[in-house]
């Protein structure tokens, strides 16, 4: 069946331009340009994977193991092939490549085949002509399991029986820094719990597969890396590359979830299968099940200071559960080792980090991997220290903070702008937020919400701090490139890049760099497939600087094109000339015409590739310059704390961050604010708990996320636009050093508050009860 048989809703995949009159007049770099599909998404228009349909639909779905850790003795289809309506079952003996397949280690089997590894794994696949049909058919698969006891400690893991055949340990890095003899006069030490926060994508996954005349296959989905994707699936299925394509559907927000295509590669079986176009429409358990999550972490630290408060070294373990499978364990362990001592300057390091297999639900990529968990420890034991000395937490900080040339406990030198004290300095100068007892009582939001049971004589107010820090782009070697043609016909410019658009605002930011360099209002981004040069995944800022900077010098060659005639003619340089709102210059003021006239009918075109500075990976020391650049952020939080309940309730939180270059205020804001909301999350709610590994209560009423009423004032105080001169336009990533950061300072805030400890996130309630007078 041709792909053109496929519709959905009035397509905006496109990016097209606002309608007149609907954009502001202001355009190009550092304006809030309004995103193109903001329209669409508003009045429920905007095509996503659900919505896709195609003549002589099939649905899918998926039969998953109901237990953490089993052999599988048999698998009975028949019953499942006999309904009516069912059309095909496919299991692991009906994988035509590769059995496995991974983003970094090919270890996940498409299919359980013969052990299941963890609760949710896939064990078949059915296509019918009815979404209930496919339902009813998976779940009349037969399948005799045995039983076995499931490893879900991941201290265990070290002598358990191997889970997988690569073994239980999938890295250790040993991180030696300074001397370690190397003592301080104060000591203080912690063990710390980060439990396993889910990315909870609103809107679950979804796909359509449509069979190809050439025996290939297209899988239209909410990808964010379209070519990697493609390659798994092509070596599942048995092909050359060239026959899969990967369309990428409007994605709905996200935070790592997008990057298993544990559901795609089924998907395109069927689809191959049948010979028929397939949809997959997971439900909310099947998404939870299906995907990978934060990885659950167990930390202990040893922080050695003088007297003055002054670090003289910091002793770590780090111990990721990665789950029952590989992923990205392996660059998650990196980060949360590199920056196991934070922005501080720390003479002497010396990190032990793990990530073993387990049999809990896999762990992957989530904003801010690694980072996040060793931000929670390493702030927890700042306060400590500063309690052990009678300095305030904020001060103590201040006289440890890293700055641009300091040496990382890796070796290596931080280049990029690290202004860490001037970002503190702004959240704790800035004005505390009115107590309660300035407020009116009925318009105060006690903790526990408006009906909650907590009385006003019981709460207590804390403030906390917390200093975070993330890499941009990949990590250790990673070759980061991106290609981005731009082509301008008929007044009109296009951009083809293979960049997705995860809510990052990248198609805008496309839009604003076109618009400054060519002075062309009208301005598309082309839909993303991978039938374009690749651009990478939509992870860790990359798409920003990478992609981004492959679409500025793309641009940056159509205006030579444009320029090159009129300079010619008048005897100039192009750089001579400049393009300003439409109009085309000369620096002495004898040229003067609009873009328009010297296009002429012209069409114009020009690609180009974006490649950083290249990384190293880390030795058996954990060192080496394994970072393209970093980005910092400082969080004051303000929490009220019922003491007798343990209810917490976030006020209020202060947020100065480093940015490099604001290139939209609005959308920056925008990421800033979500990223601290995700952390508020991962401080006080959500936590997908498990029972020997068995996930309890997969859906919105068990794993809870924080509402309107949970999410807290939020006061960006200061952008600090130190550009790094080695990124595209200077700007650094955005969202993912205030969800690293928010966490710490709501579990400081806490601690202020009731004197406890709080080693653990979520903070339960128990941990918020106020600590008795000694």
């Amino acid at each position: 069946m041709s792909s053109d048989a496929i519709t959905a809703a009035p397509t905006a995949l496109d990016h097209p331009a606002p309608a007149p009159g609907e954009e502001q007049a202001a355009h190009g770099l550092g304006t809030s340009l309004p995103q193109a599909e903001a329209r669409a998404k508003t009045e429920g228009t905007f095509p996503y994977a659900s919505d896709l349909w195609a003549e002589g639909l099939l649905w899918a779905a998926l039969l998953r193991s109901p237990h953490a850790h089993a052999r599988i003795v048999s698998v009975d289809t028949s019953a499942a092939a006999a309904m009516p309506g069912v059309r095909a079952v496919v299991t692991a003996a009906d994988v035509p490549g590769a059995a496995t397949y991974g983003r970094r280690v090919a270890d996940r089997p498409v299919f359980a085949d013969g052990l299941v590894r963890h609760h949710g794994e896939a064990i078949a696949a059915v296509a019918a002509d009815h979404p209930d049909t496919a339902r009813l058919a998976a779940a009349a698969i037969h399948v005799e399991y045995e039983i076995l006891e499931p490893v879900t400690d991941p201290e265990k893991a070290f002598t358990a029986e191997a889970l997988h055949p690569d073994g239980n340990l999938i890295r250790h890095i040993p991180l030696r820094f300074g001397d370690p003899e190397a003592t301080g006069e104060v000591v203080v030490e912690g063990l710390y719990r980060i439990g396993r926060q889910d990315p909870a994508p609103i809107g679950a996954e979804a796909g359509l597969a449509v069979p190809r005349p050439d025996g290939g296959v297209e899988i239209y989905t909410a990808s964010t890396d379209p070519h990697t994707d493609r390659d798994l699936a092509a070596a599942c299925f048995g092909l050359p590359p060239e026959q899969v394509k990967v369309v990428v559907t409007g994605v709905p927000g996200a935070t790592g979830d997008r990057e298993d295509p544990g559901f795609q590669i089924p998907l395109g079986l069927l689809a191959l299968r049948t010979g028929c176009p397939v949809k997959l429409t997971a439900t909310r358990e099947e998404s939870f099940l299906g995907h990978s999550h934060r990885h659950p972490t167990l930390l202990r630290y040893r922080h050695h200071a003088d007297a003055d408060g002054r670090l003289v070294k910091v002793e770590a373990q780090v111990l990721l559960d990665a789950g029952a499978y590989a992923d990205s364990s392996s660059e998650s362990l990196a980060a949360a080792v590199a920056f196991a001592c934070g922005p501080y300057v720390v003479p002497h390091a010396f990190v032990e980090g793990w990530a073993v297999r387990t049999n809990n639900p896999p762990s992957g990529h989530v904003r801010g991997e690694g980072a996040m968990q060793v931000c929670a420890a390493y702030e927890a034991q700042m306060d400590k220290l500063a309690a052990k000395l009678g300095l305030d937490p904020a001060e103590l900080r201040m006289r440890n903070v890293m700055a641009t040339g300091d040496i990382l406990p890796t070796g290596q030198t931080v280049t990029c702008p690290a202004p860490v004290a001037e970002l503190l300095s702004a959240v704790r100068d800035f004005p505390l937020p009115p107590l309660p007892k300035d407020i009116p009582e009925e318009d105060w939001l006690l903790p526990g919400g408006p009906e909650g049971a907590g009385e006003p004589g019981a709460v207590r107010r804390g403030v906390g701090y917390a200093l975070g820090m993330v890499h941009m782009l990949g990590a250790e070697g990673t070759d980061e490139v991106s290609t981005a043609t731009v082509r301008v016909q008929d007044g009109v410019a296009t951009v083809i890049c293979s960049a997705v658009d995860t809510g990052s605002g990248f198609s805008t930011l496309a839009r604003q760099i076109v618009q400054e360099t060519l002075g062309i209002d009208e301005v598309h981004v082309a839909p993303v497939d991978t039938d374009q040069p690749p651009a990478g995944p939509a992870a860790h800022g990359r798409h920003t600087w990478v992609s981004g900077g492959a679409v500025e010098r793309a641009a940056k060659m159509v205006r030579t094109q444009l320029l090159q005639p009129l300079a010619h003619k008048f005897g100039m340089s192009t750089e001579l000339l400049q393009i300003t709102d439409g109009k085309i210059t000369s620096y002495d003021g004898v040229l003067s015409t609009t873009v328009t006239e010297a296009l002429d009918g012209k069409e114009l075109w020009a690609t180009a590739q974006c490649r950083p500075h290249p990384t190293e990976p880390l030795d058996d020391a954990g060192q080496g310059d394994a970072f393209v650049g970093l980005a910092f952020c400082a969080i004051r939080a303000v929490v009220d704390v019922d003491i007798e309940l343990g209810a917490v309730r976030v006020v209020e939180m202060a947020v100065a961050q480093d940015v490099g270059r604001v290139l939209n205020p609005a959308q920056l804001a925008t990421r800033i604010e979500a990223g601290i909301t995700q952390g508020v999350g991962a401080a006080l709610t959500e936590n997908l708990r498990t029972t020997r590994g068995l996930v309890r209560h997969p859906d919105f009423t068990g794993y809870a996320l924080p509402t309107s009423l949970d999410a807290p004032d939020i006061r960006i105080v200061k952008l600090v636009e130190e550009r790094d001169v080695v990124a595209p336009f200077g700007a650094k990533a955005a969202s993912a050093v205030p969800v690293v950061t928010s966490p710490a300072a709501v579990a400081s805030a806490v601690r202020a508050a009731t004197g406890r400890p709080v080693n653990r996130l979520p903070i339960r309630p128990q941990a918020a009860v106020a600590a008795p007078k000694s």
